[in-house]
């Protein structure tokens, strides 16, 4: 690839845009599984490289800190209203620089350092910002996990009432990094009710499945929803929450200013231009394509022997018990990074081995989907992972799945990239 050849950053700094060259071409010969990843469209990019990167703008529309923020003050607006209109929310703010920030916010306005929580545990599919110990949210707050079912894997929500009712939590968490299956946000309200207890969603891998209409939205049941815009969402790296009325001022103010200072006003226009992209009808037919390609994906793959977790998949991601090939999660991820397929180690719930080494592998088919991979394409990807994690060492094989790999991915370009 050619793509900073004699452009202005390669005169400026070869170093970094041979780096980016390097990285453009990663991408143009890999397949992504990785569930939170997309590629996004030409627009975010261009969005995102405005000149609205020079602006600081401490504040919010019409209540700045800094002068010469008139246009500022447009495209946040702009930003706030698609998303309000997008997700049919009372309230939005979208000034979080991450979904860990928008959820650090957003416990910081509704609790008090050593309030009781529940979370959803890491290890059965939940975010480190759900109550890991190792994050600020298992350090500041009484983080109480809940989790799946042993013989199911899957939600229970009689388990997670009776847990409710031991502890009397002040606020639930509901919604998962690694659950590949439909959350009842509706059930969650009635726990919570149960015990007086406030409800957030966190909704950062099915956002754009919720835009879609395609994922219940959790709108109507909860207090917030938090959210990543990179996901399923297809826009840039960064976070929003949504609210009801009543709780903006305290939202606004914990992002701002107890979270963070100046927004990314950059970022926010890519938002903006995010929010737009999901209102399009073709949007709801991109979400459809990747559910269809998951669900193609976990079928091909139990074909071959290999044990999903939950049985299935009701959106964008498919989680695998790597164990009976007798590897684990990294060494298949590793195997699988050398055949061109990126994927991710992932525990699976009860999972004996610690997050750095684990028991499975999330798969995930938003970045394949946006490349306009279908099910055929689909089908032979399963084919390559059996394949590679049947025979984790043979150098021979990830040559010639490489380059399979990469004659794939040929037919279908990255986005920004054609």
């Amino acid at each position: 690839m050619t793509l900073y050849k004699d452009s202005l950053l390669e005169r400026h700094d070869s170093e970094v845009a041979r780096i980016l060259e390097q990285e453009a071409e990663r991408q143009e010969n890999t397949i992504t599984l990785i569930a939170s990843e997309n590629h996004v469209h030409p627009s975010i990019i261009e969005a995102q490289s405005c000149l609205m990167t020079d602006k600081y703008a401490e504040g919010y529309p019409g209540r700045r800190y800094y002068g010469g923020c008139a246009n500022i003050d447009t495209v946040e607006t702009l930003a706030i209203e698609r998303a309000k209109e997008l997700f049919k929310a009372e309230h939005a703010n979208v000034q979080p620089h991450s979904g860990s920030q928008a959820n650090m916010a957003t416990y910081s306005a509704l609790l008090g350092f050593g309030d009781a929580v529940m979370g959803l545990s890491l290890s059965h599919g939940g975010h480190l910002t759900h109550g890991s110990k190792v994050n600020f949210s298992g350090k500041w707050y009484n983080f109480i996990p809940y989790g799946v079912n042993a013989r199911t894997e899957m939600l229970d929500y009689d388990e997670i009432e009776e847990l409710a009712l031991r502890n009397r939590p002040k606020l639930i968490v509901a919604g998962a990094s690694a659950y590949p299956r439909t959350i009842d946000f509706k059930r969650f309200r009635d726990i919570a009710d149960k015990v007086d207890a406030g409800l957030v969603a966190d909704i950062a891998h099915i956002s754009g499945l919720v835009a879609a209409g395609l994922h219940p939205s959790p709108v109507p049941h909860v207090d917030v929803v938090t959210s990543t815009t990179q996901k399923t969402l297809r826009g840039p790296r960064g976070g929003f929450i949504l609210c009801k009325k009543e709780l903006a001022p305290a939202i606004d103010a914990a992002v701002f200013p107890r979270m963070q200072g100046g927004p990314a006003m950059h970022v926010i226009a890519a938002k903006a231009v995010c929010f737009f992209n999901a209102m399009q009808p073709e949007f709801v037919e991109y979400q459809r394509s990747v559910l269809k390609n998951a669900r193609v994906l976990a079928l091909e793959l139990q074909k071959y022997g290999m044990r999903i977790v939950s049985g299935g998949t009701d959106n964008h991601m498919v989680l695998v018990d790597i164990s009976p090939l007798g590897i684990s999660g990294r060494e298949a991820e590793e195997a699988l990074e050398a055949s061109g397929i990126l994927a991710n180690r992932n525990t699976i719930p009860f999972d004996p081995k610690p997050p750095r080494i684990a028991s499975g592998i999330r798969l995930g088919t938003p970045a394949i989907t946006t490349r306009g991979f279908g099910t055929g394409e689909v089908i032979e990807i399963a084919s390559f992972i059996s394949q590679v994690l049947s025979n984790p060492q043979d150098e021979k094989l990830r040559e010639r799945i490489r380059h399979e790999v990469k004659e794939m991915c040929r037919h279908f370009p990255v986005p920004a990239l054609k």
